[in-house]
């Protein structure tokens, strides 16, 4: 759908907010409104098997509206964030090509900032013998030795790169003897890349103890619906516990009671404690972006109201009024 002769760019809505916060009923509401399909930006969501713990929305909850990188990889697939960019601007295009608004929806910060700010992900591949050598050489050096050698190539990357960080540090150096230029430049050449759309940032906010009564009451629901049940199917189809989608909040909580270690009670208060310390670490994360106009929700402001006023938003972008920005 391209936007009216007002923007240059076709207009991309971005919902975001902390777990929890009501961010699927208000992307519903106005996908409805605004002829539109749901792009999850969620890391969790993304694997298949987990719709209880990840809280995927139901058939019902969805309400015929098209959701996108949900439930599209197995649980011991590896997907970076450079995959999700990669899949879901490919997306975008094609739902923008059936002359529909992509709404896209999350709380992981990575995803929302690897599709809305200029990063990139060169395609700079690992070279065995070189890293191998750096590996020896590290090993016959002291971590400060190694990353005195990245602060000769590279000052500005070495300045962001703890010296006891091996990975960080390998890699960098890894950048410069395979290509001959650091990975400052590298990083800089991605910056001058244009955004392909022209992304509109919102935001849910709500008082913490509105947000943690429904993190608590969403726990609750999980359990009922069969979170216990879900954990131990993956575990027996051989799903190691270590892979990065059983570590995910839901599934980690729930193996100690599954092996025996823990009672259910206690690990149902560890899974409200994790995912609200999770939440407010989401909204540190969310806080430090310029870009997100908030829209708050308390029991005045109801989440129905809150996503009208996004709509009428969204409309006014369209239309090209862009001085708009009172957050409600």
């Amino acid at each position: 759908m391209k936007n009216p002769n007002h923007l240059s760019k076709p207009l991309v809505p971005v919902l975001v907010g902390p777990t929890a916060s009501g961010k699927t009923s208000l992307s519903i509401r106005i996908a409805k409104a605004l002829d539109g399909e749901i792009v999850s930006a969620d890391s969790m969501q993304i694997y298949q098997k987990m719709p209880i713990g990840t809280a995927q929305p139901t058939a019902k909850e969805k309400q015929g509206i098209a959701h996108h990188m949900i439930g599209c990889i197995a649980p011991d697939q590896s997907f970076s964030v450079a995959d999700y960019k990669e899949k879901a601007l490919a997306v975008i295009q094609n739902i923008l090509d059936r002359r529909k608004l992509p709404i896209v929806v999350g709380g992981t910060g990575l995803y929302i900032n690897a599709l809305t700010q200029k990063w990139g992900f060169p395609e700079i591949k690992t070279d065995p013998e070189v890293r191998k050598r750096l590996e020896k050489n590290y090993d016959s050096h002291t971590p400060e030795e190694m990353h005195a050698r990245l602060q000769r190539i590279d000052p500005q990357a070495a300045e962001k790169i703890h010296p006891h960080n091996k990975k960080r540090v390998l890699r960098a150096l890894e950048v410069y003897e395979t290509t001959g230029k650091t990975k400052t430049y590298w990083e800089n050449q991605v910056r001058q890349i244009d955004l392909p759309y022209d992304y509109l940032l919102m935001g849910i906010r709500m008082p913490r103890a509105q947000l943690y009564a429904r993190i608590d009451e969403r726990v609750d629901l999980m359990i009922q619906d069969g979170l216990v049940e879900e954990v131990a199917a993956l575990l027996e189809e051989g799903y190691d516990p270590s892979l990065v989608s059983m570590q995910a909040l839901g599934y980690k909580e729930i193996m100690p009671y599954l092996n025996g270690t823990s009672t259910l009670e206690e690990q149902v208060r560890i899974l409200k404690r994790d995912t609200r310390h999770f939440a407010k670490r989401q909204l540190t994360w969310f806080r430090k972006n310029p870009e997100i106009h908030w829209f708050d929700v308390d029991e005045t402001v109801t989440a129905e109201t809150v996503a009208d006023h996004m709509i009428k938003w969204i409309q006014k972008y369209q239309k090209g009024e862009k001085n708009g920005t009172e957050c409600h």
